[in-house]
This record gives structure tokens, C-alpha cells and sequence, in this order.
């Protein structure tokens, strides 16, 4: 008889869903995502939205990109959401002694002053690329362009979630059509970033079957569903 290997619980990962769902950031219900789905989750990273939330995440950030042994030299952060996760980051990983520089980009470009669109240190080396979600890896994209007209290596990217969901694109006929792989997995295996995520779909599973008897269980089977009808590995 084959047993299957159990996959070991990532701790960080359920801290990270644990604090997100106490801190409303990660909500249950129905929402319409980008490509027009009905998703029974929502994240919204813009919801870390005071001095003791944005530091607790930047401390998993910091945690997760540490541990993942990604090797870099600078951190970008993309134009909105970006901005405070690159710099809170940073903060972070030189209190622990990792001191690095960082950037960003406008969306405007700046016609006075130092001028153009990029603010903070130059881009040079590798540079990590920190952002929330990835839902078509279309501001991943727009971030590698910048790093390499800058002269710098776009090497990875880190995000809070990762949804493992089947990504969207623009067909020849003009609609929009499901693929069979992941912005995460495009940008890996595509674009040839690293990527690392604090927490993925996978986890939240985890964590809502952990809590199933702590109103968490009405939610499990949505999402469950949600993932078997949309979901990537």
C-alpha cells in the first residue's frame, strides 16, 4: 500500500493568514477579481493600514526572503502598493542586519526637481522586486522593463499571496480566455525571476481546516471549490 508523503506545515505561513484575517486584510465572501471571477476571498494589501500592521508585515516579508536564500543587492518597489512595501521591507531587513538600498517608481513622470520616474537609490545589481499579488504579472513586467532600461538584472520577486490560480490573456479573437498556468508560474518559468510568497492559496486552505470550528469551516468548502475550478500547482 502507498502512503503519501504529508506536506509539512508552513508556520509562517499560517501566521501570515492568521494575521491577515484578524486584521481584515483577508476577507470571505464573494468578490469579482480582474478576470471577471466570483472569488469567495479577497486580499487587499492597501488594508495594512497603520504603524504596528505595516510592521508586522514587513517583518514576514523579511522572514520569507531570508529564508528563501534569494541572493540581491537592491529592492524595487512598483508604483502604488509597492512604495510602502519596498521601504518598510528595507527598514526591516536592516534592523536584522541586512541592510540594503532601495527604489521606486512614479506613475507620472516628474517634469522638475531631479525629473524622470524613478525615486531613491540607482538601480544597479540585482534587484528584488517587492509587491502584494500577482494577478496577470502584468506590473512585474512593466517592473522588469524599468529595472533593465535602468542597466540593472531583475533577479525576484517577493509577494504577501500567492492565489494559484489559472492567470488570463487577451486572445486572437479579441476575448479573454483562462490559461493553464499561473501569473506566478508565467513569471517564473517565462520571465526566469525568482518568486517567493509569504502565503500561498494552499495554505489558506490549511489554515481554514485548522479553524473549521471557529466559523472559518463555512468558508473552506467555497474556497475549496473555488481552487478546484481555477486553481494551479
Amino acid at each position: 500500500m502507498k502512503v503519501e508523503a504529508v506536506a509539512p506545515v508552513d508556520e509562517l505561513a499560517q501566521a501570515f493568514v492568521q494575521f491577515s484575517v484578524q486584521s481584515g486584510v483577508l476577507r470571505f465572501g464573494e468578490f469579482k477579481t480582474k478576470a471577471g471571477r466570483l472569488s469567495p476571498y479577497f486580499f487587499n494589501a492597501g488594508l495594512f493600514d497603520d504603524g504596528a500592521k505595516l510592521g508586522r508585515l514587513a517583518a514576514f516579508y523579511a522572514e520569507r526572503i531570508l529564508a528563501s536564500g534569494i541572493a540581491f543587492d537592491m529592492i524595487f518597489g512598483p508604483a502604488y502598493k509597492g512604495i510602502p512595501l519596498a521601504a518598510t521591507v528595507a527598514v526591516e531587513l536592516a534592523r536584522q542586519g541586512h541592510n540594503v538600498p532601495f527604489a521606486y517608481n512614479r506613475k507620472e513622470a516628474k517634469d522638475h526637481g531631479e525629473g524622470g520616474t524613478l525615486v531613491g537609490a540607482p538601480l544597479q545589481g540585482r534587484v528584488l522586486i517587492i509587491d502584494d499579488v500577482m494577478s496577470a504579472g502584468t506590473a512585474a513586467r512593466e517592473s522588469i522593463a524599468l529595472i533593465r532600461a535602468a542597466g540593472a538584472t531583475p533577479h525576484a520577486v517577493a509577494i504577501a499571496l500567492d492565489r494559484q490560480e489559472m492567470a488570463t490573456e487577451l486572445g486572437s479573437d479579441g476575448q479573454v480566455h483562462d490559461v493553464p498556468y499561473s501569473a506566478v508560474q508565467y513569471v517564473r518559468e517565462q520571465l526566469g525571476l525568482q518568486v517567493c510568497a509569504i502565503a500561498k492559496l494552499a495554505d489558506l486552505l490549511h489554515y481554514l481546516q485548522r479553524h473549521a470550528g471557529e466559523d472559518m469551516g463555512q468558508h473552506q468548502a467555497r474556497v475549496q471549490a473555488y481552487r478546484d475550478r481555477y486553481g494551479v500547482h
